[in-house]
């Protein structure tokens, strides 16, 4: 059942796919290669005496990568690939759920920690990448569009007449979806699920601050940040432009 929702994905991931069974969790991925093509693949799972740890599936880019991959490897982590996902699997053992104070960039994705056999749903700042899930009684289904969630048989769609409203007009109310039951992951929030049930947590939330600056103070600081932005998304391991 898992692969044929990952089925639905092919679009989004052409490059590769790929399937992971653990002991109560399911993940599946469909690549688009952008960072390492030879050793991201996934899902990815990181295994201590041969018993899987962590696994994830992910997709977007973590913009610092590099920097993180350079203070993790000070912390004394050990990296089998050059990939990202890798990164943030190891982000994750370094500093738990407060990892995601760690990242810039754009993703969505689905961490299992083998040892609570808690399944973790994180989704960047700004919502750049979606991910929506389903609550059931026994555990979540998830994915990058509704069409992966709607692949499973569990997952009755009735049409939700607010959320096919907001489709249809100019506003957007974060975590709505079309279907009665989905829920799409709000932007800067987590969703840990366990066995005793689910916390949805904010990390990330603008701040608002007071602007001071005269016009040519402004002109020249919205250069730089444009300019480091610019560069930072051109990381790559294949050909952009």
């Amino acid at each position: 059942m898992a692969d044929a929702m990952t089925a639905t994905m092919a679009c989004r991931g052409p490059d590769a796919h790929g399937l992971w069974l653990g002991r109560s969790v399911a993940l599946g991925h469909r690549r688009l290669s952008v960072i390492d093509p030879a050793g991201g693949s996934q899902p990815m799972v990181f295994e201590h005496d041969g018993e899987p740890v962590v696994a994830i599936s992910y997709t977007g880019e973590v913009f610092n990568y590099r920097e993180l991959r350079k203070q993790l490897l000070i912390r004394g982590h050990g990296f089998r690939t050059d990939s990202d996902t890798e990164v943030v699997l190891h982000a994750y053992l370094e500093w738990g759920e407060d990892f995601t104070e760690h990242l810039n960039g754009m993703y969505a994705f689905a961490l299992w920690d083998a040892r609570t056999e808690e399944l973790l749903l994180v989704r960047d700042r700004l919502g750049i990448k979606p991910l929506y899930y389903w609550p059931l009684p026994g555990g979540v289904l998830f994915g990058s569009e509704p069409k992966a969630i709607l692949a499973h048989p569990s997952a009755r769609p009735a049409i939700d007449t607010e959320g096919f409203a907001e489709l249809l007009g100019f506003t957007k109310t974060p975590g709505h979806a079309v279907y009665k039951g989905m829920h799409e992951l709000r932007p800067g929030h987590t969703l840990r699920v366990g066995r005793g049930g689910s916390t949805l947590r904010r990390y990330w939330a603008v701040e608002s601050h007071e602007h001071t600056d005269d016009l040519d103070t402004t002109i020249g600081r919205v250069r730089e940040l444009l300019e480091d932005i610019v560069a930072r998304q051109l990381v790559a391991d294949v050909p952009v432009g």
